[in-house]
C-alpha cells in the first residue's frame, strides 16, 4: 500500500533515499528505463561513497542504473539537471530544495486514498517490494524474521537440473525406436517360437542427481544458516537430491533435511553436525565424501554443487588431488563462493585456488538473486 509523504522545503539528503528517490524520477523522465532491481542496487551503492561528492554519486549512478552506452547522453542530461537545479550544497549540510511528495511502499499503512491532487508538490511512486530487497540483500545481513521469509522464496526456486539417461527403458509403439529383443522373444513364445510381434524400446531420462557439499567452518556461518534452508527447499521440492555438510568432518543430512517442517528439519539437522562453526578441512572432506560416497555412485554423473568461501587449514596438495578425482567421476563442478561479491575479490584462499582449475562454474552465493542464479545454471 502506497503511503504518501510530504517532504520538507528543505531537505537533508545526508540519508540516501532522498538521491535515489528524485534522480530516478528524473532518469525516467529523460526515457531511460530503470527497473526496480537497478534503482535497489543504486541505493545501496550510495551507502559506499560521499554523498555530497558530485562525482561519487555520478558513478554511482551510471555504474548502477544505466544499461546500455545509448542511454549515457540521458543520463548524463538528467544528472547534470537533478544535481544543479534541485542539490544546494551548503555550509552545515547537503539540502535537497524541491518539495515533492514521496509515495511509500508500506503495508502498515491504512490511508489508501491516493486521489487527492490538492497536494503541492509531484507524486514520485517507489514500490521497493519486500521480496525485491531481500532477493539482494546478503545473507549475512539477515535478522531471523527476514530467514523465514527468504525461505519462502527459497521454496519458489525450482532446481529442475539436466537429465541423464537410464537404464531403464519403457515400450514404445513408434517403431522408429530400438527394437526391444526382450520383449520379441518372451512374445515369441506364444506363437511356437515365430516372432510374429515386433516390439520397440526407449531409454528413459531422469533428472539429474545433484549432490550439495555445505561449508559450516566458523568463516561461512553466517552464510551456511542461510544456505542450509535453501538445501533443504531443493530436498523437499525435487527427486535426486543429495546434502552434506563439510568443516573438519564429513555429515550426510539429507534424511535430516527432508523434513516438510523446517524447524525441525534445522534443529535435528542442527544436533547431527558436530563442528558447525569449527575450522576447515575442505580437501580430507572432500575426500572423505569421495571415498564413502562418490565412488560408490553418488557422485558419479551429478552435478556436485560445492558451497565454501574456499579457506583450508589443509595442505593444497590434499585438494587438488582430491578436486581432482571428483573432476573425473562427477558430470560437472558448482562452486559457490559467497565472498565472489566482494569488490577486487580475487580466489586466493589456499583451498580455493587450489580447486579453481576444476570448476566448471564459479558464482556468488551471498544472496537469494545469486541462487535464482544457480537455478538458471543447473537447467543448461
Amino acid at each position: 500500500m502506497l503511503m504518501p509523504v510530504q517532504s520538507d522545503i528543505h531537505q537533508d539528503i545526508s540519508k540516501p533515499e532522498y538521491i535515489t528517490q528524485g534522480f530516478i524520477t528524473f532518469l525516467r523522465k529523460m526515457g531511460v528505463e530503470v527497473p526496480i532491481s537497478a534503482s535497489i542496487t543504486f541505493f545501496q551503492s550510495l551507502a559506499y561513497v560521499t554523498i555530497t561528492n558530485r562525482d561519487d554519486v555520478y558513478w554511482a549512478g551510471r555504474s548502477t542504473l544505466v544499461r546500455s552506452p545509448e542511454d549515457i547522453p540521458a543520463y548524463d542530461d538528467a544528472f547534470h539537471a537533478f544535481w544543479e537545479d534541485y542539490i544546494v550544497l551548503g555550509e552545515e549540510k547537503t539540502q535537497i530544495i524541491k518539495e515533492m511528495t514521496l509515495a511509500i511502499d508500506n503495508d502498515n499503512y491504512e490511508n489508501d486514498d491516493l486521489t487527492d491532487t490538492s497536494q503541492e508538490g509531484e507524486l514520485i511512486p517507489l514500490k521497493y517490494s519486500r521480496s525485491e530487497i531481500l532477493r539482494k540483500k546478503d545473507f549475512a545481513n539477515y535478522n531471523d524474521d527476514e530467514l523465514s521469509e527468504a525461505y519462502e522464496l527459497m521454496k519458489s526456486i525450482r532446481l529442475i537440473g539436466s537429465t541423464q539417461k537410464s537404464r531403464r527403458v519403457s515400450s514404445v509403439a513408434r517403431h522408429n525406436k530400438t527394437p526391444d529383443l526382450r520383449g520379441i522373444i518372451r512374445a515369441s513364445f506364444r506363437t511356437a517360437g515365430e516372432p510374429i510381434e515386433r516390439y520397440f524400446m526407449q531409454k528413459n531420462d531422469k533428472a539429474r542427481r545433484i549432490v550439495f557439499l555445505l561449508d559450516v567452518s566458523g568463516s561461512m556461518e553466517v552464510y551456511a544458516r542461510a544456505l542450509l534452508r535453501f538445501i533443504q527447499a531443493a530436498i523437499i521440492s525435487r527427486r535426486r537430491v543429495e546434502a552434506f555438510t563439510i568443516g573438519t568432518r564429513l555429515t550426510r543430512v539429507t534424511h535430516e533435511l527432508s523434513n516438510r517442517d523446517l524447524d525441525k528439519a534445522m534443529h535435528i539437522t542442527s544436533e547431527s553436525i558436530t563442528d558447525w562453526s569449527g575450522g576447515t578441512r575442505l580437501g580430507e572432506t572432500i575426500g572423505e565424501f569421495l571415498n564413502l560416497w562418490g565412488q560408490r555412485g553418488m557422485a558419479r554423473g551429478a552435478t556436485v554443487v560445492i558451497l565454501s568461501d574456499g579457506w583450508d587449514r589443509g595442505k593444497s596438495e590434499v585438494m587438488d588431488e582430491q578436486m581432482a578425482r571428483l573432476k573425473r567421476i562427477s558430470h560437472n563442478i558448482i562452486w559457490i563462493n559467497p565472498l565472489k561479491v566482494s569488490p577486487g575479490y580475487e580466489p586466493l584462499a589456499q583451498g580455493m585456488a587450489a580447486a579453481l582449475p576444476y570448476i566448471d562454474e564459479f558464482i556468488e552465493g551471498h544472496s537469494l538473486e545469486s541462487l535464482i542464479e544457480l537455478a538458471e545454471i543447473l537447467t543448461e
